[in-house]
């Protein structure tokens, strides 16, 4: 007697139950007088023969979607959004798309009594304002982790921007009242010894999450040169030196390396970079053109699992390390 896996009527009668009209396998069996095995086999029979085609679409676009996973493993991240770009946009970093974006993000992975580290910058003041209604409040604590006391455009500092946080989700936040840079390390390494000062930096070790904005290393684009942290000499000082990005207000290169601006980086009051690496979730957030290689960078380094970032940003990424893949090896000649 034929076997029934062979009976091609009888596969698309089953396939087109399940997946058609949405009976369930235990139905089918009663439906065709057939095993619950026999069913199992012939839906894998209908993908086999073709008679079944699976297609997976990306209700918002196709190419963001396809784009998205090429990223996440080439670069090995949890997880990459991209948003579309605002060409109207004077900085690329306060697309509404990608404020949206990122604060629907936020809002899924976080659960009650999480502690949640914010950085600093107009692009995550753009997230905590960002036209998005969080239905359900979240009581987690919103955690600085750069001072910021006492500097010009409070708004854009670690304390303000926890702050907004903790409203936009009715947690609450901590405050970190120092500096963010201090003019010698040794006085920075004294105040940090302080206990009103660790009761804040004690959280660091138990972050859940971390929201992170991306800083860029030329005048142009950067919130610390807006701020006042870096003059522009300084700036083209660490451009020689190999600069691309900030996170935290520490500079590193291409790879993510910060030891040529060990200098500077160690007057700044915040979490540490090697604790930085050990929160589970990371979210980097930056969008544009110009901050492809600052982008990269905090990658490279791996101060991200998490990408948010707008298709001009995400492209550049991907044409970067294509191109880097690509690369004839460099050739040192004999001396």
């Amino acid at each position: 007697m034929r076997k029934l896996i062979d009976d091609v009527r009888l596969i698309f009668k089953c396939c087109s139950l399940y997946y058609q009209d949405g009976v369930g396998q235990k139905e089918i069996c009663q439906i065709l007088g057939i095993s619950r095995p026999t069913v199992s086999r012939m839906l894998n029979a209908g993908k086999e023969l073709g008679i079944v085609k699976i297609e997976i679409h990306n209700p918002d676009n196709l190419l963001y979607g396809k784009l998205e996973r090429e990223l996440e493993k080439l670069f090995n991240l949890q997880e990459v959004i991209v948003v579309p770009s605002n060409p109207l946009a004077e900085n690329p970093s306060l697309n509404p798309e990608l404020g949206r974006a990122a604060l629907k993000f936020i809002a899924r992975i976080l659960r009650d009594k999480d502690f949640v580290g914010v950085s600093m910058g107009s692009t995550l003041q753009n997230v905590a304002r960002a036209d998005f209604f969080v239905a359900n409040k979240i009581s987690c604590t919103f955690v600085p982790v750069l001072g910021g006391v006492g500097e010009s455009r409070p708004d854009l500092h670690s304390n303000y921007l926890a702050q907004e946080f903790a409203q936009r989700f009715g947690g609450d936040c901590v405050q970190l009242f120092a500096p963010a840079l201090f003019s010698k390390r040794s006085l920075l390494e004294e105040f940090l010894n302080e206990k009103t000062i660790r009761r804040v930096t004690d959280f660091y070790p138990k972050l859940d999450a971390l929201i992170l904005g991306i800083g860029s290393a030329d005048a142009e684009n950067s919130t610390l040169f807006r701020t006042g942290y870096v003059d522009q000499r300084t700036l083209a000082n660490f451009g020689r030196r190999g600069a691309v990005g900030d996170i935290v207000l520490r500079y590193f290169d291409i790879d993510g390396d910060t030891k040529n601006f060990d200098e500077f980086n160690s007057r700044v009051a915040g979490i540490n970079l090697s604790v930085l690496k050990k929160i589970p979730c990371r979210v980097g957030v930056a969008g544009g053109a110009k901050k492809i290689r600052a982008v990269a960078g905090a990658i490279n380094g791996g101060y991200l699992t998490v990408l948010i970032t707008d298709i001009d940003c995400a492209q550049g990424l991907l044409n970067l390390r294509k191109n880097f893949s690509s690369a004839e090896p460099l050739i040192i000649p004999n001396s």
